[in-house]
């Protein structure tokens, strides 16, 4: 798998792409060190730069340093990475619930290479205030999902929608759980000290 070619594929062709991805037998620790790792890097390094380096303006006061870019970037990165891996448990645990098959190591495949347009777009973390139009390019990645749940869970048609919105309700719970844990860890001047 050459990493540029997959992520052009999975944006713009993602239905052919799918059932290639389906018979792959990628592993998710080989999946993490060639694919995720490398795009999770894209949204922490552009975030460094925009909260450390260039900041932004809030009523006229300028916000950011360095210790405000690190912190941003490794909340950016474990989020990431350890937001796929849970996403994918989420993913795999409620399969038998919707006739489809329980298999987590295609439950990461179908979550990392969802996290494609997100990821890709980090790069618009430079300027902080783009970073919506980031978040929204994470919209593109739910159609990711959706279109791949049939594909690589064997999601019958019928419980695909069903399956997917109670999904998505899951992992927003777990986003908001961990969000709120590494807010909490990274805030404590610890991992940055005399920024």
């Amino acid at each position: 798998m050459k990493l540029i070619d997959r992520v052009k594929s999975i944006l713009f062709s993602p239905k052919t792409e799918w059932d290639k991805i389906e018979s792959e037998g990628t592993q998710p620790a080989e999946l993490t060190m060639q694919y995720l790792l490398p795009l999770a890097l894209i949204p922490a390094i552009a975030t460094f730069i925009g909260y450390g380096l260039i900041g932004f303006e809030v009523m006229g006061i300028h916000v950011g340093s360095v210790g405000v870019g690190i912190r941003h970037a490794v909340i950016n990165l474990i989020g990431t990475v350890a937001g796929a891996f849970v996403t994918a448990f989420v993913i795999d645990f409620l399969a038998p619930n919707f006739g489809s098959t329980k298999n987590f190591t295609q439950a990461f495949k179908l979550v990392t290479y969802s996290y494609t347009p997100m990821m890709v777009a980090g790069i618009l973390f430079i300027l902080p205030s783009l970073a919506v139009l980031a978040s929204l390019c994470g919209l593109y990645g739910l159609y990711l999902l959706y279109i791949g749940l049939q594909p690589l869970m064997k999601t019958p048609d019928d419980k695909k929608t069903v399956y997917f919105v109670v999904s998505l309700v899951a992992v927003i719970v777990v986003y908001a759980v961990l969000g709120a844990i590494l807010g909490a860890i990274v805030a404590t001047r610890g991992l940055t000290p005399g920024l």
